[in-house]
């Protein structure tokens, strides 16, 4: 590969085949002289000697190892994160409508952000289900009906029950214990009515029982089908009375008080009743 000269101050140019970046006059120099100084360069004595050359900044290196610093890209993935951050509370609190149709320019606009970090953010949305492209338009918020929601507490139960139960057995009382302030938290999160709120608070406490049994992949999974179960349906209210988020944060409560108290029969049944009315 032809690679770009490089000037005093580190700028390559553009060689064949090779990225557009700013050209830099060349400084004008004698043959020999840089024949000369070439010889004289250390590196290329290393290099010679079968020992790594060291680059000069902005040179393109062959057989050396990254060197670690900060990129563009870091501060960029930082964006999109928050963006996608930003999308998945506006579709649990109803504002991404299902059916709708929502442009990367107009919602960067909202959230005073270029199309770009928009676009990646729902791209992600989309290998996750809550989001279908529509070509030459944007994203469409995807309908769900309640057979799909029943299906997904189906499949939460059949991960999550059976390994509540497994915990029950083993994990130690303090262990519970520690687990309090999350399920406290789901209370307060129903108290203030907001639907966003409470699916945060919600999967952080699953999360955290389920963290239990050393199983990172089961969290994962879980974690996923928990937040496409949150997910607001066709036709359904945007916003669950606060009665109901109230009635599902207690619940967390009774489980863990159970869970402490290591009494199976009792976590099985609330364990069970509790997916099968997950909001």
């Amino acid at each position: 590969m032809k690679q770009g000269a490089q000037d005093s101050t580190g700028i390559r140019t553009s060689g064949a085949g090779g990225s557009a970046v700013p050209r830099v006059p060349r400084q004008p120099q004698a043959g020999g002289l840089r024949r000369e100084q070439e010889a004289a360069d250390p590196r290329r004595e290393r290099k010679a000697a079968g020992g790594p050359a060291e680059g000069v900044r902005g040179e393109h290196t062959h057989g050396e190892p990254p060197v670690p610093g900060p990129r563009p890209l870091v501060r960029r993935s930082s964006v999109r994160g928050q963006i996608l951050q930003a999308l998945r509370t506006a579709l649990v609190a109803g504002e991404l409508r299902p059916g709708e149709v929502y442009s990367a320019p107009a919602l960067g606009e909202r959230f005073g952000v270029s199309a770009t970090p928009v676009r990646e953010a729902m791209q992600q949305l989309t290998l996750e289900g809550a989001v279908e492209v529509v070509p030459n338009r944007g994203f469409r918020v995807v309908e769900r009906d309640g057979r799909e929601f029943a299906e997904l507490a189906e499949v939460r139960a059949l991960l999550e029950v059976p390994v509540m139960l497994r915990l029950a057995r083993r994990v130690p009382v303090e262990r519970w214990a520690e687990l309090r302030p999350l399920a406290e938290a789901t209370v307060r999160a129903a108290s203030s009515g907001c639907r966003a709120t409470y699916a945060d608070a919600d999967r952080a406490f699953h999360r955290a029982v389920l963290a239990l049994s050393g199983n990172e992949q089961l969290v994962q999974i879980a974690e996923d089908l928990h937040r496409r179960a949150q997910w607001p349906l066709v036709g359904g209210a945007v916003r669950p009375a606060r009665a109901d988020l109230l009635a599902d944060a207690a619940e967390h409560t009774a489980l863990l008080d159970a869970l402490v108290a290591r009494d199976v029969e009792v976590v099985r049944t609330l364990a069970t009743e509790h997916f099968a009315g997950a909001e």
